[in-house]
């Protein structure tokens, strides 16, 4: 009888190690995480600007894009290094924000769509605001999975025991234009080729 209980004590014991070892583990890969936010936002920053200097001369009309790029790219900086979450998820929205200025330049002039040099920036523009959104998204993930994991029975007994308090992942405001879909936006794209 006493082998009964001596098992079942150690498989107790073994499934608080490995709640714990996912705790301590989730902790890590999200502090990964962000640090990948940053490092995708710090990518940005440096290559931005040299792509821009080489798209100058086919958009000098469009001063205004560059300017943008120039604010977007100085808040990604100042974001990556004060390390904070919710800042480099602010400074890469504003980086988001101005790509669609460069499209509808770009349409506009068709001589500019056919240039490699507006192409790259397009392409490397495109490439790191989704690089940025998948890091964003892993981030949401991976806090989710952490902090359902401790509420729920019986981790949550091991996540009280070890205090390991509730992650707020990326922190977006609960009102304004961004939770609300047009009527307009509900339609299917129609694409003419």
């Amino acid at each position: 009888m006493w082998y009964l209980a001596l098992g079942i004590a150690v498989l107790l014991v073994l499934w608080a190690i490995s709640v714990y070892n996912f705790f301590v583990s989730s902790k890590a890969r999200i502090k990964a995480s962000v640090q990948e936010i940053g490092n995708q936002l710090k990518r940005q920053a440096e290559l931005i600007p040299n792509l821009v200097e080489s798209t100058k001369g086919y958009l000098k009309h469009e001063k205004g894009i560059f300017e943008d790029l120039t604010s977007a790219r100085r808040a990604i900086s100042a974001a990556v290094q004060s390390g904070n979450v919710q800042k480099m998820a602010d400074a890469g929205a504003k980086l988001a924000a101005v790509i669609p200025s460069i499209t509808v330049a770009v349409e506009d002039n068709p001589e500019l769509k056919g240039s490699d040099v507006v192409t790259k920036l397009m392409d490397e523009l495109r490439d790191t605001s989704d690089k940025v959104m998948y890091a964003r998204r892993l981030v949401i993930d991976l806090t989710a999975d952490y902090n359902v994991r401790r509420v729920s029975v019986p981790s949550s007994f091991i996540a009280g025991l070890f205090k390991f308090d509730e992650l707020p992942g990326l922190i977006t405001p609960q009102e304004g234009e961004h939770t609300k879909v047009s009527e307009t936006e509900m339609k299917s794209p129609k694409v003419k080729l």
